[in-house]
Formats: structure tokens, C-alpha cells, sequence
């Protein structure tokens, strides 16, 4: 005698992870793995494939993560591997530099918080692509050296002398807007 039993549809992400918790856990990560993607790649289509990615990886390798605790860098360290492996798959991509990024359809009373942005922005993006990285996560994401460090597969040394390069770079670069800045936007400092 044979016994058919009806299983209903499975959603595909409990396909990867049994946990609620982690998916939950994860969902709450995804903006800001975007910004973090957006941040590194200044485009929207790219920094939703790169998230999507790097969560879809996480929930595939959920049973790696040793310790739950460690769940922000662990997934940060896949978006960033998703980057690089992205990186390398592309053609050359047009100098940022050219491009104008002032909205025309802010108000007039926005104009210069927008040109802070802008040329924050523009100072960040114009870093070298290791510099870019850890100024974002340390500035942008309030990740520890250390956490950093795992992220990106390197000694914790490189992250100290790579920010403070990154920060003197900006700094320089920024000089000019610091009046302005101190003004219209409160600047942290982190670790």
C-alpha cells in the first residue's frame, strides 16, 4: 500500500536556513549592506545586486558562522568578497570624476548641504579602492579595526595605516569646505 503525503510549497529561503532568526537577523542587515555597496560602487543597480548576493551567500553558508555574535563582519566580508569578485569581472567603467551629481530639484535652501555632499562623495570615491573600503567601514558602518580586519582578510596594521592615509586624503581634499561643514553637518569621529 502506498502512502502519498501532501507537502506544501517551501519557501526557497528555508531552503538555506531553518533559523527565523537569522533571516530576520539578516533582513535587518540589508540596508546597510546597500549603502555599504553603494558607497563603494556609486550605483544603485550594482549595490542591490551585490546585497542581493552577499545575503543570498549568507543564507547559503548560514552553518559557517561560528558565532553569532560576529554576524555583521561575517556578512560584510562576504559583500566585500562579492565586490572584488565583481570587480574583476568588469570592463573598465567611466571616471566618476565626470559625472555631475547635483539634483536639480532640491530646493535652493539645500544647495550647499548638497555641494558638502557632493564633494564628500566625490573625495571619498576618488580614494584608491583599499582606502575606499576602509574608511567606509570604519566611518560609515562604526565597525571596529578588528572587524575590519576580518572583513577584509588583512592584518589589523593595514587597516590603522590605510584609514589614516585615507583620512589625511580627505582631509586634504576637503580643506577648503571645513567652515561650511562645521556649520551644516556634525562630523563624528569613530574609535
Amino acid at each position: 500500500m502506498l502512502l502519498f503525503v501532501y507537502n506544501a510549497p517551501m519557501n526557497p529561503i528555508s531552503l538555506f536556513c531553518k533559523s527565523r532568526e537569522f533571516k530576520e537577523q539578516l533582513e535587518l542587515l540589508r540596508p546597510r549592506l546597500y549603502r555599504l555597496a553603494f558607497s563603494w560602487t556609486q550605483d544603485h543597480a550594482m549595490s542591490d545586486d551585490l546585497t542581493q548576493e552577499a545575503l543570498v551567500k549568507a543564507l547559503k553558508n548560514s552553518r559557517q558562522l561560528r558565532d553569532s555574535k560576529k554576524l555583521d563582519s561575517w556578512t560584510f566580508g562576504i559583500l566585500h568578497n562579492c565586490y572584488r569578485d565583481s570587480f574583476r569581472k568588469q570592463k573598465p567603467l567611466d571616471n566618476i570624476d565626470d559625472f555631475d551629481f547635483a539634483d536639480e530639484h532640491q530646493p535652493d535652501t539645500d544647495y550647499e548641504h548638497n555641494s558638502i555632499t557632493l564633494a564628500v562623495r566625490k573625495a571619498v570615491h576618488s580614494l584608491p579602492g583599499n582606502q575606499r573600503e576602509i574608511v567606509t567601514l570604519v566611518d560609515l558602518e562604526s565597525f571596529s579595526y578588528a572587524d575590519v580586519a576580518q572583513i577584509l582578510d588583512i592584518p589589523i596594521g593595514t587597516v590603522m595605516s590605510r584609514l589614516c592615509r585615507a583620512r589625511k586624503a580627505l582631509t586634504h581634499k576637503l580643506l577648503h569646505y571645513s567652515d561650511k561643514m562645521e556649520k551644516t553637518v556634525a562630523l563624528r569621529r569613530i574609535k
